[in-house]
Formats: structure tokens, sequence, C-alpha cells
């Protein structure tokens, strides 16, 4: 288990050994706060499957929008980072969704990476428990958990900043954000996410 972080704590990503992590795998998961419940011929009778968008947007030194990974674009423009797939539900244990990044393939004109997750149907967050953000080092055996942000606010907002990831030095750190923000995609969240950085 990573080292677990509060709203506005920060990390820097390196290995025990001191490297700097080259391949992260930051993942998002969430779970539905009323039970889903499914009559007779497998029709909803109550609660709601709730599905939410993991996005990453990037950013250069002055704020400006480079790119954007979201489930109508899979890779990055530089083939530094991939979304592994849109889940409807967040039905299962553990990331529903995945970006995976190979930090040292990012384009050098990126500064940071903004996480988001959206609600495309527009669920708000009251319908939404156990939402967290996980940083994963896939560059070591095993790909331990580097740490891990887990979202208690709940509200009327359709979507959240979660984290990001941010030069320091020669290497990267991670931040935990936590930020409401409302839009039903990673295009409706340019604004809000650049006013975290």
């Amino acid at each position: 288990m990573g080292l677990s972080l509060e709203k506005g704590q920060s990390l820097s990503l390196t290995k025990n050994d001191g490297g700097a992590l080259t391949r992260i795998r930051l993942g998002l998961g969430w779970d539905s706060a009323a039970p889903v419940k499914k009559g007779l011929f497998g029709r909803l009778t109550g609660g709601a499957e709730v599905d939410l968008d993991a996005s990453a947007i990037f950013f250069d030194a002055t704020g400006k929008v480079l790119d954007t990974i979201w489930f109508q674009q899979l890779k990055s423009k530089d083939g530094s980072a991939s979304h592994t797939g849109d889940n409807l539900t967040g039905a299962g244990d553990g990331d529903d969704e995945t970006i995976l990044v190979d930090l040292s393939k990012v384009s050098p004109a990126v500064a940071q990476i903004v996480f988001v997750i959206s609600s495309y149907s527009r669920q708000t967050f009251d319908q939404v428990k156990n939402a967290f953000s996980r940083v994963v080092d896939d560059s070591t055996p095993g790909s331990p958990e580097v740490a891990r942000y887990q979202l208690t606010d709940s509200g009327p907002h359709t979507a959240m900043i979660m984290s990001k990831v941010s030069r320091e030095g020669a290497g990267w750190s991670f931040k935990a954000i936590g930020e409401r923000a409302n839009g039903r995609s990673v295009m409706d969240l340019l604004g809000p996410a650049a006013q975290t950085l």
C-alpha cells in the first residue's frame, strides 16, 4: 500500500533507491453510493450505476493546453500516455479506469498533467462513494502502489479535478487536488483544471 495523501499534499515520484519513476499508472476508481438492484428480467429497479470518465490534460509551463486523453482520444499525441478504456458502471474492485504514462517520453513542452473525472450522464457526486486516485510504479517489478488519494467530498457537482503530476527538477511529483467542478467531459474541464496549476 502506498502513501495515503490528503487534499493538497504532494509527493516526489522517486524510487526507494533515489532514482526517478519512469512508467506510472494512474488508477481512478469509484462505486455507486446506492446499490444497484436488478429485477426478475435484469431491469434496474432501484439504485443507479455511475458512469464516470477518467481523463488527462497536458499543460505547458504557461498553462496552455497541449493535449488531452479521454474516452474519445485514448493516446497522447507524443505517444507517452494511453487510456485503457471506458468503464461504464464503476463495478468491480480496484481501478475502474487507468491512464498509463511513460514520464521519460512526455514531450519536453509538457510541464504538468492534470487528471480529472467527470460524469457524462450528469450524475452528481452525491451518488458516488469510495472515489480515489492512485499512482502505481509500473517501472518496478510487482508494480507497487506509490500514493493514493481517497476522495471524501460528495455533493451536487458532476466532476472533480483529482490530481496532477508536475515536473520537479529532473523528475516528477504527484499532488492530490480534489477540487469540485462541473462538466460532462474533459473539454468542459480545461478551465477548471488550469486553475489548479
